[in-house]
């Protein structure tokens, strides 16, 4: 029941408290919306940047098609050259070739080459190219030639990488700028004769 000794003054300051603390609750759940909302998004976006990167990296690498040695030298048993077929692989995008990285490596170690560097060097030829894109590969019918010199002659970049003998076994591995990797194991014969052989 109403008594009107009661100030009313006190039910309005307790009223306006109550207010007060409602709003501040309303404004902290407001901002802690807001961060989660800036925090997923963010999250989002790392997300999608990896999947293309991950996607990028099993897509854009290179096919070869075969691996020939070449320049034989059949009284010492080595072979001087190795020569590439390369292609893009399925759903690849454009590779340029010059920004690919050759990991080679043999019996006598490891090296890694670069595009026609004149110390540690790889060099491409274009076999298929419809419109003249080399060294880059943009079509699915371009077949270029990819070759390492092994012996430091002819007009191939020198890398430093000594003949492989027959018999001896080498691994190569192509990364292309996207971080797609294709690797190639070879095997020289056991005993070499003509001008080349497949490895």
């Amino acid at each position: 029941m109403f008594n009107p000794t009661t100030p009313t003054e006190d039910r309005g300051q307790v009223g306006i408290g109550t207010l007060i603390v409602f709003i501040a609750m309303v404004l902290v759940a407001a901002i802690a919306a807001g961060v989660l909302i800036n925090t997923a998004g963010f999250l989002q976006t790392t997300a999608e940047e990896t999947g293309e990167q991950s996607s990028q990296q099993v897509t854009n690498r290179l096919q070869v098609v075969s691996t020939v040695g070449e320049d034989l030298d059949t009284s010492a048993g080595e072979v001087g050259n190795i020569t590439m077929l390369v292609k893009m692989a399925p759903g690849a995008d454009d590779i340029n070739l010059q920004n690919v990285t050759i990991q080679w490596i043999g019996p006598d170690g490891s090296q890694t080459l670069i595009y026609e560097d004149t110390t540690n060097g790889f060099d491409v030829e274009p076999v298929k190219d419809g419109d003249d894109s080399s060294p880059s590969l943009n079509d699915p019918d371009d077949r270029f030639e990819v070759t390492l010199a092994l012996n430091d002659t002819g007009n191939y970049p020198t890398n430093g990488i000594s003949p492989i003998s027959e018999g001896q076994s080498a691994t190569i591995k192509l990364t292309t700028m996207s971080g797609g990797t294709t690797e190639v194991r070879i095997s020289v014969p056991q005993s070499l004769s003509g001008n080349a052989v497949e490895l």
